[in-house]
C-alpha cells in the first residue's frame, strides 16, 4: 500500500516544514540591516527605522531580539553591525528577495512586485526557492524561453 500523504493546513505548514530561527519580521529587519550595512559595515537605529517605516524605539526592539540570537553587534545608541552568522543570513535573505522578485518579473507581473515578494519570500521552502533560481538563471541566460511566455 502506498503511503498517505498527510494534509495541513496553511498554518500547520508553516509550522511544520519551515520551522525557524526567525520570524517573518525578524527577516526584513535582517535584510535591511544587511543592505543598509553594505557600504559602511554598520547601520545605526534611526536609519534602520527609517527603511523599514517604524518608529525607532520598534527598529530598536527587534535589534535586541537580533543581537540576542546572535545575529547583530549592538550596544545602546551606538552601531548595528552584523556578525558573520548575521552577515551570512543577510545576504542568504536579499539572495532569496532578489530571486523572487526576477521571477516575477520574468513572468510578466508588473503590479504589486514589492508586496507579492514579500508574501512569498517568508513562505517558500528552500527547495522550491532552489527550483525558482533555476528557473531564473534559464530565463537569464535564454531569454528566448520568456518570449514563449508573452504569447500566453
Amino acid at each position: 500500500m502506498s503511503k498517505k500523504k498527510e494534509f495541513y493546513t496553511f498554518r500547520g505548514y508553516t509550522i511544520k516544514e519551515y520551522k525557524r530561527e526567525l520570524t517573518a519580521s525578524m527577516e526584513d529587519y535582517l535584510e535591511m540591516i544587511y543592505r543598509l550595512s553594505q557600504d559602511e559595515g554598520y547601520t545605526r537605529i534611526n536609519e534602520l527605522a527609517s527603511a523599514v517605516n517604524v518608529q525607532p524605539s520598534s527598529a530598536s526592539k527587534m535589534v535586541q531580539k537580533l543581537t540576542e540570537a546572535d545575529f547583530l553587534k549592538y550596544e545602546k545608541y551606538s552601531i548595528i553591525k552584523l556578525t558573520e552568522k548575521g552577515n551570512e543570513m543577510g545576504s542568504f535573505l536579499l539572495k532569496r528577495h532578489n530571486t523572487i522578485e526576477s521571477f516575477l518579473k520574468h513572468i510578466g507581473v508588473t503590479e504589486g512586485i514589492l508586496e507579492d515578494t514579500e508574501k512569498i519570500e517568508h513562505n517558500i521552502s528552500n527547495h522550491t526557492m532552489e527550483r525558482i533560481a533555476a528557473l531564473v538563471k534559464l530565463f537569464d541566460n535564454h531569454p528566448e524561453v520568456l518570449r514563449l511566455l508573452e504569447n500566453f
